[in-house]
């Protein structure tokens, strides 16, 4: 198990800040030595452009980079073929949506998503509907916070070309039971993305196992650089597919008036790549299997446990939601009464208690739940029962505080 106290000194701005107490990781996570020695060391002693050099320093990058593309592969089950480097889980679904569903959906088709994507899974869809006339429905939730799993024998049909769900809610902390909604859709013969972005710095994955056809994620949530991220594809869909950008690296030959592309992963990565970014990445996933994903999944689910069960006897004010179970992540969204959720966390900054509050970038979910926004505390392997019980207490005097509007 975690020792989230032997573990807190890797990380140089929680030993910096020590009476800032941060629990808001699931937007972006706070980023351990090695990762930021790794990227620094890699400007300091080994830069070049990658792929383009027959010099020994540029083919050093070079190996670099594709280290870290073995590594990610192995983080998630994978044949490294298969990992393609971008920005974020964003740039890759909307790599998917450009590159295979506006190319392949016709007008009719049907794209099957749910109440609870982040607008990362939902935008990039609703460019594709407007483009091939290709119509979204979505799975519906349950009061609980669960997918209602009951809707898909009316929703899936035998228009579905894509199905696209998140795994692991960045709201609820639900964490969706994917290869069972796979399985269903191949059996409609349709595609399965999955938005991986919560799940994969907090649980063991296996992409494959999933049943999917894309996985998307970023690496700033699992403890690597911003401006890196991975988009997993089944290889025989990548060799189908058309290129998501044009220009150097991603081609084969080029003449004035055509150009073939070279395969995949290469076909999707057009330009010079963050190369310092997956190196650094790279490092991420390395200590995050050192620590041990099943670890990390156990330490979250233990700090809301404890956390869940303090709010409710303490805090009868506030209301959480997401479901109650195994089958969740270290994510609590809440509100206090009729306080607004900026409110309560400016309130909370005071007491040096950093959570996030507004949309999530899930207004469709925020509609279904009643609430125009919520406050979110979320928690990772560098989160301490002590930052817990710091955030109830302080959650106390922000009640106190408030009194006169609950």
């Amino acid at each position: 198990m975690i020792a989230a106290r032997d573990i807190r000194p890797d990380f140089p701005l929680i030993v910096a800040r020590p009476d800032q107490v941060y629990l808001d990781s699931t937007a972006s996570a706070q980023k351990p030595q090695v990762v930021i020695e790794t990227l620094s060391r890699f400007y300091r002693e080994h830069y070049a452009n990658v792929h383009r050099g027959g010099y020994a320093l540029s083919l050093e990058a070079t190996q670099a980079y594709e280290n870290a593309r073995k590594t990610l592969a192995r983080f998630v089950g994978a044949d490294e073929r298969e990992i393609i480097f971008v920005r974020n889980a964003t740039e890759a679904l909307n790599l998917v949506a450009y590159a295979w569903a506006m190319k392949t959906l016709r007008p009719g088709d049907e794209i099957l998503l749910t109440e609870m994507e982040h607008h990362a899974n939902l935008v990039p869809w609703h460019f594709v509907a407007k483009q091939t006339g290709a119509k979204i429905k979505a799975i519906p939730i349950t009061p609980q916070g669960r997918l209602d799993l009951d809707a898909l024998d009316t929703l899936l049909t035998s228009r579905t070309r894509l199905v696209s769900v998140v795994h692991m809610s960045n709201v609820l902390g639900t964490l969706n039971p994917v290869a069972e909604i796979a399985k269903a859709a191949k059996e409609k013969g349709a595609l399965v993305v999955v938005d991986g972005a919560q799940s994969a710095p907090h649980l063991p994955v296996d992409v494959k196992g999933l049943g999917a056809d894309f996985f998307a994620f970023s690496g700033h949530k699992m403890c690597g650089p911003t401006g890196i991220g991975v988009l997993w594809g089944r290889y025989e869909i990548l060799e189908q597919m058309e290129p998501f950008l044009g220009g150097g690296e991603m081609i084969r030959e080029v003449y004035v008036d055509r150009s073939t592309y070279a395969r995949p992963p290469q076909r999707f990565e057009a330009g010079t790549p963050a190369i310092a970014e997956a190196v650094a990445l790279g490092a991420a996933a390395e200590y995050l299997l050192g620590v041990g994903m099943e670890n990390i999944w156990k330490h979250d689910q233990e700090l809301l446990e404890y956390a869940l069960h303090r709010l409710d006897e303490e805090l009868p004010e506030v209301k959480t939601f997401g479901p109650r179970g195994p089958d969740r992540g270290g994510v609590i969204a809440f509100t206090l009464g009729s306080v607004h959720a900026h409110d309560v966390a400016c309130a909370l900054d005071q007491h040096g208690i950093a959570v996030r509050a507004g949309h999530h970038c899930a207004q469709p979910l925020h509609r279904k739940l009643g609430v125009p926004a919520t406050a979110r505390a979320s928690f990772y392997l560098y989160t301490t029962q002590e930052d817990v019980d710091r955030f109830l207490q302080a959650m106390k005097e922000v009640r106190g505080f408030f009194k006169d509007w609950l």
